[in-house]
Parts: structure tokens; C-alpha cells; sequence
């Protein structure tokens, strides 16, 4: 059973929303693409929806199992995660968790994280999150096609610049205050490497809460872009000539009782000098036991793959984490170690990211990790780019997947992956993956008529 509020708190919820001039409780949960679902109801219902009242077909949500006869699933809404709309005051938005039968269901993927986390809460452990948020601002012609909506913004290399910045004020002022004014403590934010392309840094909090605000932060991206007349999109990739949006996990374990950083170390106490426990290492260790079966979560769609494009592919370096490797501040490995430690970063997570279903199994990876006292072996400190294929089998360096297909595959064929999703879910991404590849692989794009309509 989830536990929720007794009636005296929930009243007690009740009436400082309503003082805070809420009139309607919206009770938001994921599907499988991290997509928000749910019921508005008044405020005078909070009691009934806190108790499971509404109900919904999982037939009618991608990726939540179920067939048309089977008997509904309810929503429980966490009432200690509530957000006030910034842009709408009179709504209160309340992430959810699914149950059937009075019982949580595990196909929802925020229920699988906070059943993992009550794993690691049995070794001691809190998971420490930190998601770095890039997002295109951008306009759509009557045509269908994006485009950059400030025409200044054309520098070749336009990361960091101000001029852009300034252009999209409006925009990137009503995000950070919004922010601000939740509690997530933005620290920095900027234009980022690509035109029309911003990112925003938030204070990192337990992995749970982190992965609301990153649901919450996309949706309210988008409508702040709607009153600008814009378009906020997450797409992994939405030009081909321009960097990618990727959602880079951050992440620590704290010790439950005192709240300290259990990765976090002296540079002088590691023999490798990053600043990182055995038990850090360990935890990398199990993301890359695990790394291509993760790469399906952390990089979720066929457009995730169009950002993740190896040496070769492209005429000069990108940065695209397309190696399963570690080391410290290369951005050409996947898992990095930041500037002085105590955290290591997962750089191949997107903007398509569902986060409590990647939180869920790298923490799972992770926690393996140490377990078994896993060694990820020495750090690479080279430009991976650089090396030759013979170099890099030397190493023991192996390329992630390079397609949402070659993805999904080491996704099925990891053991690991049922163990911590169960059966039901782990088939449910697979069918979901395989048939987006397919319906992708089969359609005739836009490039193919140009090329080959007048050549054959």
C-alpha cells in the first residue's frame, strides 16, 4: 500500500493551499517516455484523489501495461512534493504514484525508483541527483520546420554568448525566477553550444525530488515558450548540424545518518587524485558493467543516436559520451569524475530522458557495483577520439550502442535489466523501443526523396 497523509494533515494541506489561492489539485504521473498523465480535480476533493480516487485505463497510456478487460489503475498523489503552477496559481501540481488493487504498481516508473531507493536506504545509502537541463528555444514556420527566432544568433560558435542571451530575456528571466522562487536554487545558466540553445543548473537534492523538478521544469519551459510565442523543446537532436540536448546525471550516495557525501574524498587520499571513495568507484564500476544496457534509458529515442555519432562520422571532435569508459574531467568518456570529485557524471542521458526510469537503473547499476566490489580500472585521461580501434581494444574501451536498435538489444540481453524493472516493464520498453525503430526504419524521409528521386 502507498502511504499517504492522514485526514487531519491532508486538511491541514488543504487550507494552505487555498490560502495560497489554489482552487484545483493536478495529480501528475509519467508514462513510459516520462510523459505527464493525470486527473485535475477541485480542492474541496483533495481527500478523495489523496485515497486513490481517480482512476485510469493503463491500456490508454503508452507503456503502462495492461489489456482492455483488466480493472483500472488509481493515482495516490505525493503530498510532500507539492508545486504551485508559477504561470497558473490557482492549479497545484502533485507528482503521483500508481497503485492497483491498493497495491504500488510497479509498471510506473517513479514507483520503481523509490522501491530502489528503499534498496539502497538498506545499505545505508541516499542517492544525491543533479540533472543538467538543455532545452532549444526556437520558432516554427507555417511549414512545420524549426528555426532559430532571434536572427542575430548566427555566431558558428555561439556557446556562452551574451548577445543571445539578452535577445531571449524574457524567457530565460521567467524560468529562473520561476525556479528561484520554487526553492531549486539556480546557480548558473547560459546560452549553450548551439543557436537557440540555453542551459539551466539547479541546486541537486535526493534523486526522487530532482527528478520531479526536471518533469516539471520541461513542462514549464514549454508553456513560458507558448506565452513567448516559441517553442521549448528537449528533442535529443533537432538539427543536424547543431549540438544536442542532453540531461547529464550527476550523482553521489549520502550516508543516511549523517547526511554526508560518501563518494567525497582528498584528491591526496585517492590514488587516482580525483577526489573519489573505493566507493565511488565502485558505483562506476556497475553503470559500466551495465553501460549499454543503460544507454536505452539514458538515451531513449532513434533521434538520442543522431547526438551520440562517433569519431568518423562527423568532420571534426564532438563531445557525444560514445565510449563506455570513465575518467576525470575528459568529456570524451561517458562517466566522468567533475573537477574535484565526489560525484561522477552519466553523460549520455538526453533531453528525452524518462528520469525515475534511468534514476532507477543506474542506481540499481550502481549499488551492484559495490556489492560485488566491482573495479573500474583506470581512469582515461587521452582524447578517446584520438586513439586507433587496436588502442581503444587494448584499453578494453568499448563503444555504447550506436542506434536506438543496437540499444534495445543489450537492454533485453542484460539479466540485469529484468531483475530490477520485473518482467512486465522490461518487456514493455522493449515492445514500445522496437516498434519506434521499426515505424522509424520504414519511413521514407525527406533526405532519401532528395537524394534518390532523380538519381534513379
Amino acid at each position: 500500500m502507498i502511504e499517504t497523509k492522514s485526514d487531519t494533515e491532508i486538511s491541514a494541506i488543504q487550507d494552505d493551499l487555498k490560502h495560497k489561492g489554489v482552487k484545483y489539485c493536478m495529480g501528475t504521473y509519467v508514462d513510459i517516455h516520462g510523459v505527464p498523465k493525470g486527473k485535475i480535480v477541485p480542492i474541496n476533493h483533495l481527500h478523495h484523489m489523496a485515497h486513490g480516487s481517480e482512476l485510469y485505463t493503463g491500456y490508454a497510456l503508452d507503456g503502462l501495461g495492461q489489456a482492455p478487460n483488466d480493472d483500472e489503475i488509481a493515482s495516490v498523489p505525493d503530498l510532500d512534493h507539492i508545486i504551485q503552477l508559477p504561470w497558473q496559481p490557482e492549479i497545484a501540481w502533485m507528482p503521483a504514484d500508481n497503485t492497483l488493487y491498493g497495491k504500488p504498481y510497479e509498471l510506473n516508473t517513479r514507483v520503481l525508483l523509490k522501491k530502489i531507493l528503499q534498496q539502497a536506504n538498506a545499505m545505508g545509502f541516499g542517492m544525491n541527483l543533479g540533472i543538467e537541463a538543455e532545452v532549444y528555444l526556437l520558432k516554427k514556420n507555417e511549414d512545420g520546420s524549426l528555426d532559430i527566432p532571434d536572427p542575430d544568433d548566427k555566431l558558428k560558435k555561439p556557446c556562452y554568448d551574451t548577445r543571445a542571451f539578452l535577445s531571449n530575456f524574457s524567457w530565460v528571466d521567467k524560468m529562473v525566477t520561476s525556479m528561484n522562487d520554487l526553492g531549486w536554487d539556480v546557480y548558473s545558466f547560459d546560452h549553450e553550444d548551439a543557436n537557440g540553445q540555453f542551459e539551466f543548473d539547479f541546486q541537486y537534492a535526493d534523486a526522487l525530488t530532482t527528478c520531479d523538478r526536471f518533469t516539471f521544469l520541461k513542462m514549464m519551459a514549454k508553456e513560458y515558450a507558448k506565452q513567448e510565442d516559441l517553442l521549448a523543446t528537449f528533442m535529443p537532436k533537432p538539427f543536424s548540424n547543431r549540438t544536442g540536448n542532453g540531461a547529464h546525471f550527476n550523482m553521489s550516495l549520502y550516508d543516511l545518518e549523517s547526511g554526508g557525501n560518501l563518494f567525497q574524498c582528498k584528491p591526496e587520499d585517492d590514488p587516482h587524485g580525483l577526489g573519489l571513495t573505493r566507493l565511488g568507484y565502485q558505483f562506476i564500476a556497475g553503470i559500466l558493467k551495465h553501460g549499454p544496457a543503460l544507454c536505452a534509458v539514458f538515451a531513449p529515442t532513434v533521434n538520442s543516436y543522431k547526438r551520440l555519432v562517433r569519431q568518423g562520422d562527423m568532420p571534426y571532435f564532438t563531445w557525444a559520451p560514445v565510449f563506455n569508459s570513465f575518467g576525470s574531467n575528459n568529456r570524451t568518456n561517458s562517466v566522468r569524475v567533475p573537477m574535484g570529485g565526489g560525484r561522477c557524471e552519466s553523460r549520455n542521458a538526453d533531453g528525452a530522458v524518462n528520469p525515475y526510469l534511468a534514476a532507477a537503473l543506474v542506481l540499481a547499476a550502481g549499488l551492484e557495483g559495490i556489492k560485488e566490489n566491482l573495479d573500474p580500472g583506470t581512469p582515461q585521461e587521452s582524447n578517446l577520439y584520438e586513439l586507433t580501434e587496436a588502442q581503444r581494444e587494448e584499453l578494453g574501451i568499448g563503444f555504447l550502442p550506436r542506434t536506438l536498435a543496437e540499444a534495445v538489444d543489450a537492454f533485453a540481453a542484460d539479466p540485469f535489466v529484468e531483475e530490477v524493472l520485473g518482467s512486465e516493464l522490461r518487456n514493455e520498453f522493449i515492445r514500445y523501443k522496437q516498434a519506434e525503430w521499426n515505424e522509424y526504419h520504414t519511413a521514407v524521409s525527406a533526405w532519401e526523396t532528395e537524394r534518390y528521386s532523380h538519381l534513379f
